[in-house]
């Protein structure tokens, strides 16, 4: 089922987005072009818990929705990470402030397989104590909260929660707990 790339060309390259449009070729011969892939860093993300079980959120800005909505820790991994652990834990202390005892994977998913080449890896990180003030970039203003289960749950509910890969990071995150059954 997999198609050969007979020819690419890079239409857009910037930072952390890039669009190329490529000639592939199908099992049966036909022809696909031009085919768009966006390509962008690998993301990592955690659902993460403090020492007394609250969940930590960010409320932040999102331009492209035009809206300020809750999130979960994560970002893009960097040429400087050593592995997708180190970038997480990286991207928490720099939003957050916090640090973990214990990270745990649990898996990676892709927001659009048809047009992005990358993934998002998740983490549940546990035993978070504040260590340090929040090291944001020059974009990023945001607000770090502290919720209970029972507020997460509730948000999740009532679908308060628009990043659909942090949702999914939710249930597999909740599903690891113990919190629900499929």
């Amino acid at each position: 089922m997999e198609w050969k790339t007979l020819k690419s060309e890079y239409l857009f390259k910037d930072l952390w987005f890039t669009v190329r449009k490529d000639t592939c070729e199908r099992p049966d011969g036909r022809i696909v072009s031009p085919y768009y892939v966006y390509e962008f860093p690998t993301w990592v993300t955690a659902v993460a818990l403090t020492k007394d079980s609250q969940f930590i959120f960010e409320r932040q800005y999102r331009h492209a929705l035009g809206k300020t909505i809750l999130e979960i820790p994560g970002g893009c991994v960097d040429d400087t990470d050593a592995s997708l652990e180190d970038a997480i834990r990286r991207e928490m202390l720099e939003e957050t402030g916090y640090q973990f005892e214990k990270m745990e994977y649990l898996g990676g998913v892709s927001a659009n397989p048809s047009t992005h080449n990358n993934l998002m890896h998740y983490f549940l990180a546990t035993g978070g104590e504040k260590v340090t003030v929040q090291e944001l970039d020059a974009n990023e203003d945001i607000e770090v909260l502290l919720l209970s289960l029972d507020e997460v749950k509730s948000l999740l509910r009532n679908k308060e929660i628009v990043q659909s890969m942090h949702v999914t990071a939710l249930f597999y995150a909740l599903e690891k707990l113990g919190e629900i059954d499929y």
